[in-house]
C-alpha cells in the first residue's frame, strides 16, 4: 500500500513538474525540451538532430515531418493565428507542443495518423493530466483553437521559410 502511495506521489510530481516548464516555457526550444522528456518518459522514444522550420502552409496543415529528414516544418500562419487569438501564453505553448508532439512522433517512426493522433492524447494524458489545455488539445486536436476564427476569409502573403535558431541547441537558447 505504501508503494502505491509513493509510486502516486511520484507521479504526481513529474506531472507537476512537466505542467510548469511547459506552462512557463520561453521559446520553440523550451517547449521541444518538453516534447522529448515526455515522450521518453511515456514510451521510452528519443531522438536528436531535428530543426524546426516555419512556413506559411494551408491552415489544414498544422506542421509536416517529410520522413527521411530531419526537419519539422511548421505553419507559421496557424501560429500566427492562435498567438493573436490565444487567452495567454501557456495556451500558446500548448498549441506548440501538440504541433511538436505529433511531428516527433512522426519523427520516430510512428507513421500512421490513426497511431499518431492516439498516441499523441495518451502521452499528453499521461505527462500533464486530465485537465491541462495540451491534453485537450492532443484530445480534440489544435484546431479546435480555430473554432472562432473566420479562417475562410484569412489571406496571407506567402513569406520566405524560417529556420528556428538554436531549435534543438543543448548549450544555448534564445527567447522569442
Amino acid at each position: 500500500m505504501a508503494q502505491n502511495a509513493h509510486r502516486k506521489n511520484a507521479e504526481e510530481s513529474i506531472v507537476a513538474s512537466y505542467r510548469s516548464r511547459l506552462d512557463h516555457a520561453k521559446d520553440f526550444s523550451d517547449v521541444y525540451d518538453v516534447v522529448k522528456d515526455t515522450v521518453k518518459h511515456a514510451i521510452g522514444g528519443y531522438r536528436v538532430g531535428l530543426m524546426l522550420i516555419l512556413d506559411d502552409l494551408p491552415l489544414q496543415v498544422g506542421a509536416y515531418h517529410a520522413v527521411g529528414s530531419n526537419t519539422i516544418v511548421m505553419n507559421r500562419l496557424f501560429l500566427q493565428i492562435v498567438e493573436t487569438t490565444a487567452s495567454s501564453k501557456r495556451v500558446v505553448n500548448a498549441f506548440i507542443y501538440t504541433i511538436l508532439l505529433h511531428e516527433y512522433l512522426h519523427a520516430l517512426g510512428f507513421l500512421p495518423e490513426s497511431d499518431v493522433r492516439p498516441l499523441v492524447y495518451r502521452i499528453s494524458l499521461k505527462s500533464f493530466g486530465e485537465d491541462h489545455i495540451a491534453t485537450r488539445l492532443g484530445e480534440v486536436g489544435p484546431w479546435a483553437l480555430l473554432k472562432d476564427v473566420p479562417v475562410g476569409v484569412i489571406e496571407a502573403p506567402k513569406r520566405v521559410a524560417e529556420i528556428v535558431k538554436n531549435f534543438e541547441g543543448t548549450n544555448q537558447r534564445y527567447i522569442s
